[in-house]
């Protein structure tokens, strides 16, 4: 469980390879420029990270949820934006190829596994985040058709994505009401507000999704109705350790940064990573890693093997998994003095980048509140 075998050896070495050659040199500029770099997903995708736990039948590359959080670190170590919006795409992917039927799946997984596609994951609402089970979008019954209308927040991807994952309620009857419903980007009456201007993740947009008077065919619901809102959270338990390991990726970026530039700057006479107070820094910031690494492992192998303590163990690994590699990245640029607040030494992006992580997918609050629960009802 703590060691890597060769065939995970190869894979990180290969998504290492492709970030360093594909993303590392131009994440920058992505970043000033608002850039959502299509094209490069289209590449990802031909190496099979479009569909990373998708099964082969469609296209899917079919391994663990233990290679995806490897996967998702040696993206984040290039560029945190980028290897996150990976991570969304692939929740909505899965979720299709899980709960969708071999109909559902023939018609939407191949060309979204191979990222030719892109897809958005639709669940929070301008007045539902945190509390996913209050939102408002409404799915109404129509023949053989549903007329959605509802507006969708902080969505990853909007306007560019050509699948919808969308959570509407087609029932009153609290989270027992929602349904998981594709709508295709091209259905009428679906439109997108501007872009957001955001602290970080300025690689990859992020706009509301309107619907208004959306028709699609109830066909285009996976599972039954009512399935849509334990849809959503399995979806986000994988959601929660790959934001995680994007955490630890960019946090571990920052760490070997600080080490290089301890090593290369001197003063007082010697260099500074010869004063113990900083080494000691350096320690502290290594251990976090580690321990978040360690327990984000267990939850990838928790999930993987269906184990009943799987959404305790993603809740836990999320919460310090990202808080880690946040403080891991804050405490680099204290480390880097003034340096560490310059553009050119791309620390202060991944700051702003990895700030998001404790806050998506639901919120270190709400891990808590889900790890508090359990351990309430044991």
């Amino acid at each position: 469980m703590f060691e890597l075998n060769d065939e995970q050896l190869g894979l990180v070495e290969m998504v290492r390879d492709f970030a360093a050659q594909k993303l590392a040199p131009y994440a920058a500029s992505w970043d000033e420029t608002k850039h959502f770099p299509v094209d490069v997903l289209r590449e990802a995708g031909e190496l099979g990270m479009g569909g990373i736990y998708v099964q082969e039948e469609f296209g899917g590359s079919d391994l663990s949820r233990s290679d995806a959080v490897l996967i998702f670190e040696e993206l984040a170590k290039a560029d945190p934006t980028i290897a996150a919006y990976i991570s969304i795409h692939n929740m909505v992917v899965w979720m299709i190829d899980k709960f969708g039927d071999d109909e559902q799946r023939a018609r939407w997984v191949p060309n979204l596994a191979a990222m030719e596609e892109l897809g958005s994951y639709c669940l929070t609402e301008p007045g539902a985040g945190s509390d996913a089970a209050a939102l408002t979008t409404r799915a109404v019954r129509d023949g053989d058709d549903y007329v959605l209308n509802g507006v969708k927040q902080f969505i990853s991807g909007a306007g560019a994505s050509s699948v919808y994952l969308v959570m509407a309620r087609t029932a009153d009857a609290g989270n027992r009401g929602i349904s998981a419903i594709v709508v295709p980007a091209e259905t009428p009456g679906l439109s997108f507000g501007v872009n957001e201007k955001k602290m970080g993740w300025n690689a990859q947009p992020t706009r509301q999704v309107i619907m208004d008077e959306v028709r699609v065919p109830v066909g285009n619901r996976l599972g039954a109705e009512g399935d849509g809102f334990g849809i959503a959270m399995k979806g986000l338990n994988g959601g929660r350790i790959n934001m995680g390991a994007c955490s630890l990726g960019g946090g571990q970026i920052a760490l070997e940064k600080s080490i290089a530039y301890l090593k290369e700057r001197s003063a007082f006479g010697a260099p500074l990573i010869d004063k113990q107070a900083l080494l000691f820094r350096i320690a502290d910031m290594e251990t976090e890693l580690e321990t978040a690494r360690t327990l984000l492992w267990r939850a990838a192998d928790a999930l993987d093997r269906g184990s009943k303590d799987a959404v305790r163990l993603c809740a836990m690994a999320k919460r310090v998994a990202t808080d880690a590699g946040f403080n891991v990245a804050n405490e680099a640029i204290q480390l880097h003095g003034g340096y560490g607040y310059l553009a050119e030494y791309g620390l202060e992006k991944i700051v702003r980048d990895l700030r998001v992580h404790q806050i998506l997918e639901g919120s270190n609050e709400i891990m808590r509140l889900i790890i508090g629960r359990i351990a309430a009802e044991r």
